[in-house]
């Protein structure tokens, strides 16, 4: 899944994006408000964490312009201020969910979950032919054997079975499984791509992982 950082404290952002890339998420970090709300507008991200005290515009301003313009991207808001107007500001705004700082890594996480699920469906652990994976756990299976993967193969299985059924375009792909500083090699996708199909189509009479020529990548259960 991909996520946006606002936060124009540098410490807190690159602390934050750490955290959770070792969570296996691609991360976008701005540090204003203006970049926040063009990256809103133009990438659909699966969360967003806001921070309101931000220089450019504030993340209330990036949030109900947003909103505004209809994007529905779930928003969690950061900041150290505790009234309850500020809180209740922000919700009535738009946002989803509101954490004071300082808070808890672990709270964090968790609340990011439940966002997600929110904005998907009811549970994070999903399933097709023989195959299920659970997101919250990072547990994959297949015919009940466990199957181990790396950080950035999850993730690219993750976003294919959140969207089973579908063709995923390269392009597709790269926007939401790796952020906007990925400088890796043009043939990336087509590695991680024959990496899970060797340890999750092989060995297996029915093939998940298909190739549509000229298009992307689709997981689904027909050929």
């Amino acid at each position: 899944m991909r996520l946006l950082i606002a936060e124009d404290d540098r410490l807190t952002a690159d602390t934050l994006a750490k955290r959770l890339r070792e969570e296996h998420y691609a991360v976008d970090v701005f540090a204003d408000g203006e970049e926040a709300l063009c990256a809103l507008m133009t990438t659909d991200y699966d969360v967003a964490v806001l921070d309101i005290m931000m220089p450019g515009l504030d993340g209330l301003t990036v949030l109900s312009r947003a909103r505004a313009a209809g994007r529905h991207t779930p928003v969690l808001l950061l900041t150290a201020r505790d009234a309850l107007s500020d809180r209740v500001g922000g919700l009535n705004a738009g946002a989803d969910d509101y954490m004071v700082k300082p808070f808890a890594y672990e709270e964090l996480s968790a609340r990011l979950r439940v966002l997600t699920r929110r904005n998907r469906q009811t549970s994070n652990v999903f399933t097709l032919a023989d195959l299920t994976v659970d997101c919250d756990s990072r547990r994959v299976t297949r015919a009940g054997a466990p199957i181990a993967l790396t950080s950035r193969e999850f993730a690219l299985l993750e976003y294919m079975i959140r969207n089973a059924g579908r063709v995923l375009s390269r392009a597709q792909i790269t926007e939401h499984v790796w952020s906007y500083d990925y400088e890796g090699a043009s043939n990336m996708i087509d590695v991680y791509i024959r990496s899970l199909r060797r340890k999750i189509d092989e060995g297996h009479a029915v093939r998940l992982i298909h190739t549509v020529r000229y298009v992307g990548y689709a997981l689904r259960e027909d050929a």
